[in-house]
């Protein structure tokens, strides 16, 4: 076996690990010990962090928390419908952005629940061999996602941050 640490690479749906952490345990993904758990050990080749612009100085406060844990973060502007709904929908970025990745690293690291990726997840192991590793809340995980995932890492306490700071 080689001492060559893994290449990895980091790909975070925000709003959907957002709104996830929110609806189960009522509490906020901790992004450092994530960080920590994930690249220990391992060559990171890329951290792409996909969150919306509001233009909310708490939201600048929290892109600007990610960029200094390392992530690069990737921006869209919130769309408001007529219907007063709002959207501001990554998945093709994301998928974009895996896919050409994959080629480069040996396991693509995905924190996202949303089924729409065990597509992108099958065709990665297909055409680059990369394997992945998807992290997401448990209950509010597409099946289909930890199915086609290398391997899934349940969301629980550990990767929350506890209420009143760390």
């Amino acid at each position: 076996m080689s001492d060559t640490p893994k290449k990895i690479s980091i790909f975070v749906d925000v709003q959907n690990i957002y709104y996830t952490c929110r609806q189960a345990y009522q509490a906020s993904f901790d992004y450092n010990q994530f960080w920590a758990e994930v690249t220990e050990g391992k060559e990171l080749v890329s951290a792409i962090a996909y969150a919306t612009d509001n233009g909310d100085e708490k939201q600048r406060q929290f892109q600007n928390i990610l960029r200094a844990i390392g992530f690069t973060v990737k921006l869209k502007p919130v769309l408001k419908r007529l219907d007063g709904t709002t959207k501001a929908d990554w998945d093709v970025g994301i998928a974009l952005d895996v896919f050409e990745a994959a080629a480069d690293c040996d396991t693509v690291v995905l924190a996202s629940g949303d089924g729409d990726f065990d597509i992108l997840l099958h065709r990665i192991k297909k055409r680059f061999n990369t394997d992945s590793i998807v992290y997401g809340v448990a209950k509010l995980t597409s099946d289909f996602l930890i199915k086609e995932a290398s391997e899934f890492v349940a969301i629980d306490e550990r990767l929350l941050l506890k209420k009143g700071g760390r």
